[in-house]
C-alpha cells in the first residue's frame, strides 16, 4: 500500500482523484486530504433537498457529488478526510471497523475518548466526529471517512439547513447529528496539519507523489464529470419544489416537478396582475434546468412585464431557490 498526501483543497479534483485511483489504477492506496468550503452530497441524494441554497450561494460554497452513498456533509480546511482503496473487496466490504480502527487508535493515543458507533460513525462523548462510506468497482473497494478536527460547526449547520417545506423528494435525506471537533477533546493542542502527520506516520507507508499523467487524467475527469451540473445536480432523483414570495406587485407561488434536474411541470399562482396568460411562462420553463441562471435566460425571452406587473425579473428568480 502507498500513502498519498493530497495537498489539493479543490473538491472537484479531490473527488475525481478518488475515482481515478479506484477505476484506472491497480494501486492500493491510503490517502489524506482536505476540501475547502464544500458540501459533498451522497451519490443517491437529491442535492437541492440537502443544501440551504440561499446560504450556499451567499457563502460561495462548492457543491459536489461523491461516488459513495450516505448523507451530505460539509468540508472545510478544519476537516481531514481519509481514503482507503484496496483490492479483494470481499474481505473488506461492510466491515467499517477494519478501516476506522487505526484512526480510533491514533485518537485514543492523544487522549480522545473515540469509539465506533452504529455502522459507520466515530463518536466522542456521544457526539459525531466522523462519518464513513464505501463503494465497489470490480474487485476493488473505496472506503473514505471524515474527521472533524477544527471545522466551522455553525457553518455546517447553516449550509445543510434546508427548508423542508419547499422540497418534497424521494432521495435519501441526511440525518442531522450532534457533532463536535476533535480539537476540543485533546489534552495538548495541535494543528490539523500536525494531526494529519500523526495519522500518516501511524501507517508507516512509503509516500507516492502524483505524476503528471495522474494529474492530467484526474483533471480530465473533473472537466467531464465532477465540475458539471449534470453530475452534481442533474443526477438527483425526481423531486417536487414549491415556494412562495410576496413582492410589491403581489404574491407569487410556484410548484415544480423536476426529474434529472430538469423542470417537467411548472405551475404559477398568486394575486399578481398580468395582461397575458401565465400558462405561457409555465410552458417556457418546462425543459429548463432547475437553476437560476438558466431560468433567468428563459424568462428573458418573454415580454416579462406583461406577465408580472410590478415585479422585476431579478426579484422573481429568487423564488426558484
Amino acid at each position: 500500500m502507498i500513502y498519498i498526501n493530497n495537498e489539493s483543497l479543490n473538491p472537484y479534483f479531490n473527488l475525481a482523484l478518488e475515482e481515478y485511483l479506484l477505476t484506472k489504477t491497480a494501486k492500493e492506496v491510503f490517502m489524506l486530504w482536505r476540501n475547502d468550503n464544500t458540501i459533498v452530497v451522497g451519490k443517491n441524494q437529491n442535492t437541492v433537498a440537502e443544501i440551504n441554497t440561499d446560504y450556499v450561494k451567499k457563502a460561495n460554497i462548492n457543491v459536489v457529488r461523491r461516488l459513495t452513498g450516505g448523507g451530505a456533509v460539509f468540508h472545510d480546511k478544519g476537516n481531514l478526510n481519509f481514503t482507503f482503496i484496496l483490492n479483494n473487496y470481499g474481505k473488506w466490504f461492510s466491515n467499517f471497523e477494519k478501516f476506522t480502527r487505526p484512526v480510533i487508535d491514533v485518537l485514543q493515543s492523544l487522549g480522545v475518548n473515540a469509539y465506533s458507533s452504529g455502522r459507520n460513525d466515530i463518536l466522542v462523548d456521544g457526539c459525531k466526529i466522523s462519518g464513513n462510506a464505501q463503494t465497489i468497482f470490480k474487485n476493488r473497494i473505496l472506503h473514505h471517512g471524515t474527521l472533524l478536527f477544527s471545522a466551522d460547526i455553525p457553518k455546517i449547520v447553516n449550509a445543510l439547513n434546508v427548508n423542508e417545506a419547499k422540497i418534497s423528494s424521494k432521495g435519501i435525506k441526511s440525518v442531522g447529528s450532534r457533532v463536535t471537533n476533535i480539537s476540543k477533546h485533546l489534552k495538548n493542542a495541535i494543528t490539523v496539519e500536525q494531526f494529519q502527520r500523526l495519522i500518516a506516520d501511524s501507517f508507516d507507508l512509503s509516500e507516492y507523489h502524483l505524476t503528471a499523467e495522474d494529474i492530467e487524467n484526474t483533471n480530465r475527469l473533473v472537466e467531464e464529470k465532477y465540475q458539471t451540473w449534470d453530475w452534481n445536480y442533474g443526477y438527483s432523483p425526481k423531486y417536487t419544489f414549491k415556494n412562495n414570495l410576496r413582492f410589491s406587485g403581489g404574491c407569487v407561488e410556484i410548484y415544480l416537478d423536476i426529474k434529472d434536474g430538469i423542470i417537467q411541470l411548472c405551475r404559477i399562482f398568486g394575486d399578481f396582475f398580468s395582461t397575458e396568460d401565465i400558462a405561457d411562462v409555465e410552458k417556457v420553463l418546462v425543459g429548463c434546468r432547475h437553476n437560476v441562471p438558466d431560468i433567468k435566460d428563459k424568462l428573458k425571452c418573454i415580454d416579462f412585464n406583461k406577465y408580472f406587473l410590478g415585479i422585476t425579473l431579478d426579484e422573481l428568480v429568487e423564488i426558484f431557490i
